[in-house]
């Protein structure tokens, strides 16, 4: 299936992902983040791999897998629009149940699966948010996770510390929307000590890419 549209995002954000295009002609303004293993072509600019941008009305060609993230400015009121978010999602703690998010205001939609790839939209409230600081993805016990994370709507900042203290910062990434921060991960998948951490109340998507052996959570 060339584009398959995906719910998570609704009634919120439209998401499509789209997969094995020679030629995809983007209508209106969108967010888009190349999942592909080579570089995909914005007119005369390339697109690479991970990385993601603002893209309006023009032709994206080479595609082997994107994601299209529509409607992410087309609310008049971002307060409104979070209040509207904290309705109707869950908190991360009540999905999750890791110890570091109680009592976070941290927010997740449902989370869905497209082959080996999850995806997950986060609406963080407060500032700081204080998410905590980790390496590890249990939940994923096969070398080799990958995860990167794409800024919707607001700011924040994407943290990199030598431990687990926020005194040992060596990286900060600041995340704005339609920028996806660089891959932190090693060959083997192995992670710094990181977190996202609030700018302003933000709405982020979570891009969980599984190595070959591991098994899609249920």
């Amino acid at each position: 299936m060339p584009v398959e549209y995906l719910e998570i995002g609704e009634p919120f954000f439209g998401l499509r992902h789209v997969t094995d295009e020679a030629a995809f002609q983007l209508e209106g303004r969108a967010i888009v983040l190349n999942l592909g293993t080579d570089c995909v072509f914005v007119e005369d600019q390339r697109l690479a791999p991970l990385q993601s941008t603002i893209l309006e009305s023009c032709m994206i060609s080479e595609i082997e897998k994107l994601i299209i993230i529509d409607r992410f400015d087309a609310h008049d009121d971002d307060v409104e629009l979070m209040t509207r978010i904290r309705d109707k999602w869950p908190s991360a703690f009540e999905v999750r149940g890791e110890e570091r998010l109680r009592g976070v205001e941290h927010y997740m939609s449902p989370k869905t699966w497209v082959d080996r790839i999850g995806f997950t939209i986060y609406h963080s409230a407060s500032i700081p948010l204080n998410v905590g600081l980790h390496k590890e993805h249990p939940f994923c016990p096969v070398p080799g996770f990958r995860e990167v994370h794409t800024q919707i709507v607001g700011f924040g900042k994407m943290q990199q510390c030598r431990e687990k203290d926020l005194s040992t910062l060596y990286l900060e990434e600041v995340m704005a929307p339609g920028h996806t921060h660089r891959p932190m991960f090693d060959a083997d998948g192995n992670y710094p000590w990181h977190q996202f951490e609030t700018i302003t109340p933000s709405v982020f998507m979570a891009v969980e890419m599984l190595p070959k052996g591991a098994q899609v959570p249920v």
